[in-house]
């Protein structure tokens, strides 16, 4: 079993959607990413550049959400797994994407995509 680091709650707003006042207004978005890896090299050494440096990863996604906008959620998904798969210690990762702001004319709490991404 690999290790985990898990990054949850991460808000950025960003103009992700299909409707025009998506793109236009944007809106808060949540991420949470489940990162697999093995920490053991890392935790041996007591050193930093053994692991991911999930400061740093947080503000790489962040500029991912704030960034270009897509349509789908789906798509911003997978782009935030692509920037956790660029670290070559993870192995996979689990990456959801919150749009509690979607424009749903209901009463709900959330809507979310969840996706799972391994190395190739």
């Amino acid at each position: 079993m690999p290790d985990r680091i898990s990054l949850k709650g991460l808000r950025v707003r960003g103009r992700h959607g299909v409707l025009p006042a998506e793109r236009e207004l944007g809106q808060e978005f949540v991420v949470d990413v489940v990162l697999f890896l093995d920490t053991a090299p890392a935790a041996a050494g007591d050193d930093l550049t053994l692991t991911v440096h999930y400061g740093e990863l947080a503000e790489d996604l962040a500029r991912v959400v704030a960034g270009e906008p897509v349509d789908l959620i789906e798509t911003l998904a997978q782009r935030l797994a692509d920037v956790c798969l660029a670290r070559e210690q993870v192995w996979s990762v689990e990456v959801s994407v919150h749009k509690p702001a979607a424009p749903i004319p209901l009463p709900f709490d959330d809507v979310v995509v969840t996706i799972t991404r391994s190395r190739s």
